[in-house]
């Protein structure tokens, strides 16, 4: 069965025949002239209104007002206009509608496969003349307090982004061309229940060979729990591909590469231990996140998102948490080489035939990316970790730090993970189709687990990839 976002690209691909007489994939929607720097750079009397998509909720919408607010005093000239469009599949599939009639916002939250497929018609701004070293590195901008700033980021600013958020951003195939700044971000983190490991003098596995250890010794103490729990089959197959260095997809040539010996290796050995009762995923857990698990210690170690770390926390029994949390690292092949998913929002600019729109755009982009309090008051609401190791100067965000124990403060917890393992994020290619690669290699582990056959499984998985992609 197709998913939905194949629906999506395929209705826009028609509607752009239709309105346009042109395939999506060669440009529709009217053609927008390619920016070029305007000789004084950005003009700050003359008043520009930009419009961005989000999909902030009622705890993180006033905190981006507030700052919306502090930014509209700096340059009063710039109205911006916040809307919140649903889930991150809204926002996709909302752009890529208006994009063929040439309405679609400024800029807007998103995934690297969304900004392919907006990509496809050219409709994305390339931020390389706004980075460090453009050539537009002596460009200033007058604040309305005479002060000034620099256009681009400076080597300062670009030195304090953590570098595999930062890189996401050119993760569209020549490999050199900017076209997304990180928003806010999470990763996966292994939870464990630290109450329960001391009791039994457990050690917390680091690699995947401990972690098959561990749960060996959890079921012979447990035997009627599940030791482990797994949300996203699709993040374990390509986390696997990155920390083995076997091919998973590439945005040029032939893109699905997954279907080789090593791969199946590593999906027939987790199938081992699905059949001890080692491990369950979200989609083998009824679709319920198996944290649902891990708080009733049905299971004693959970692999999540670094920002849903509230919903591992156990309810309390009279006033008291009934166990203490542990947060580290996933386990790695090899410790020393080691790679966590980078995931969470980043912001992409649309191009405009108004340069002035584009660089109103980019100084919203950069004052929200690089502002420290921002980042500090945004991850503070919504559990997202942020993306600048300067956020460390801000004194709220830095005590919150300092006090984050395994109890009522899991989400700071997380957080110094994330913060700690800056070095080991990875993005893997975007391009168009890459969605549905990740919903096949989830699918296909989640039938190899139930007894499906593995090899007919990984070659049904590349052939739905193939067909979808025509």
């Amino acid at each position: 069965m197709k998913k939905k976002f194949g629906a999506v690209i395929m209705a826009s691909i028609m509607a752009c025949t239709v309105t346009a007489g042109l395939a999506f994939s060669t440009g529709c929607g009217p053609k927008k002239a390619e920016f070029v720097m305007p000789d004084g750079g950005f003009d700050t009397e003359t008043p520009v209104t930009i419009t961005f998509y989000h999909t902030m909720g009622q705890n993180n919408r006033p905190i981006l007002q507030r700052h919306l607010d502090k930014f509209k005093e700096v340059y009063p000239n710039i109205t911006v206009k916040e809307e919140a469009i649903g889930g991150y599949d809204d926002v996709r599939d909302q752009i890529t509608k208006e994009i063929i009639s040439g309405d679609e916002p400024n800029l807007a939250y998103c995934y690297p496969d969304h900004v392919a497929l907006f990509n496809q018609s050219g409709a994305v701004q390339p931020l390389n003349d706004f980075l460090k070293d453009s050539g537009y590195n002596d460009m200033k901008v007058t604040r309305k307090d005479g002060t000034t700033e620099s256009l681009c980021l400076t080597e300062e600013e670009t030195n304090a982004f953590i570098k595999g958020y930062y890189d996401e951003g050119f993760k569209f195939g020549d490999g050199s061309t900017m076209y997304t700044m990180p928003f806010s971000k999470s990763t996966e983190v292994l939870y464990y229940n630290k109450t329960f490991f001391e009791t039994n003098n457990l050690k917390v596995p680091t690699t995947w060979d401990e972690m098959e250890e561990t749960c060996k010794k959890i079921k012979e103490i447990a035997p009627q729990s599940t030791p482990l729990g797994y949300d996203s089959e699709a993040n374990w197959f390509i986390t696997m591909c990155e920390q083995l260095g076997s091919p998973y997809t590439s945005a040029t040539g032939n893109k699905y590469l997954f279907d080789n010996e090593e791969n199946r290796e590593f999906v027939q050995r987790f199938k081992g231990w699905y059949d001890k009762g080692y491990f369950t995923t979200q989609g083998l857990n009824d679709n319920k996140y198996t944290s649902n698990l891990f708080k009733v210690q049905a299971s004693y170690m959970s692999i999540g998102s670094s920002a849903g770390a509230k919903n591992q926390s156990p309810d309390r029994v009279d006033g008291e948490y009934p166990f203490e949390i542990g947060i580290t690292s996933i386990p790695q092949v090899n410790p020393a080489k080691p790679k966590v998913i980078s995931q969470g929002p980043s912001v992409c600019i649309f191009k405009k035939n108004n340069p002035q729109e584009v660089l109103a755009s980019w100084l919203l982009v950069k004052y929200l990316t690089t502002n420290v309090d921002f980042q500090a008051q945004f991850s503070d609401a919504s559990g997202y970790v942020p993306v600048v190791t300067t956020v460390l100067e801000n004194e709220i965000y830095k005590k919150y730090l300092a006090e984050a124990n395994g109890f009522g403060n899991v989400t700071y917890l997380a957080a110094k993970v994330c913060m700690e393992q800056e070095a080991a994020y990875y993005t893997s290619p975007a391009f168009v189709g890459s969605s549905k690669a990740r919903d096949e290699v989830g699918a296909l582990m989640q039938a190899v687990f139930v007894g499906k056959d593995l090899n007919e499984t990984f070659k049904a998985a590349i052939e739905e990839c193939e067909y979808f992609a025509g």
